[in-house]
């Protein structure tokens, strides 16, 4: 079972082209991270999965085991099992974290099934108390005069309790303390497992540090232009991004 992207080409609704035939399949099981320079799609390319209404796809296809994620609405994309955490979370002014959660969680169901409540609290403080979290958030809205590492870390509950199928971190390292870092990576691998697969976009190594990827891409261009395990990220960290771009421009 995989996420599959298979020559994947996107524009912005101007026409300028920004992914120009990715390819990349993420199984379930596995961690693969994106690595890349400023500007190369990986943030576009995530977006692109989720069904942001910014991006026309104009061919490839991109396909959840099996089923062609590109017919699906957004709803229906979360409903299929693709979670995306954001780079810059959103605020979400009168609506609690643990009413916003629930709420997800309600979606799923069937008609007529109710969540238990005793069930749901004791499941929300778990992952809550995994991540460091105050119990106190939980009544705070969403996201609303949260720090950078707060919104984090809340994405990661949310991710936690909803536990997608697959899961992509679009640089939910940037603006994070080393120890918020560690916290965010802690909560990522508690989830990692046989069922699930991961795809990171990052531009640093330092998540690399804690999450260690089973797959690295290298993305220049709006192409993968470079895959190798997870020493591939040493050596970016040593060389930069130089090297790649005769790859990006070829």
């Amino acid at each position: 079972m995989s996420l599959s992207i298979q020559n994947l080409h996107a524009t912005l609704e101007d026409g300028t082209e920004i992914l120009k035939g990715v390819s990349l399949d993420v199984p379930t099981g596995q961690v693969h991270a994106i690595m890349g320079p400023n500007g190369s799609g990986k943030s576009t390319l995530s977006k692109v999965i989720a069904g942001h209404e910014g991006y026309v796809v104009t061919g490839g296809s991109v396909t959840l085991e099996g089923e062609d994620v590109l017919a699906m609405s957004i709803d229906e994309r979360s409903r299929a099992g693709v979670f995306l955490a954001f780079q810059y979370p959103a605020e979400v002014p009168g609506v609690s974290n643990a009413n916003f959660i629930r709420a997800a969680l309600q979606a799923r169901l069937p008609e007529g099934v109710e969540i238990d409540a005793v069930a749901f609290y004791k499941s929300l403080y778990e992952r809550m108390d995994l991540l460091e979290m105050d119990r106190k958030f939980t009544g705070r809205a969403v996201n609303e005069g949260f720090s950078g590492g707060e919104k984090k870390r809340n994405e990661i509950l949310q991710m936690m309790m909803l536990e997608p199928r697959y899961c992509i971190l679009d640089e939910t390292d940037s603006g994070l303390d080393i120890d918020a870092l560690k916290i965010v990576a802690k909560g990522v691998n508690s989830m990692r497992g046989p069922d699930r697969g991961f795809l990171l976009i990052t531009h640093y190594q330092r998540l690399l540090d804690h999450i260690t990827p089973d797959v690295l891409h290298v993305m220049a261009g709006g192409r993968i232009v470079r895959t190798g395990g997870p020493e591939l990220a040493q050596e970016l960290e040593a060389h930069g991004y130089d090297f790649l771009k005769e790859a990006a421009l070829a």
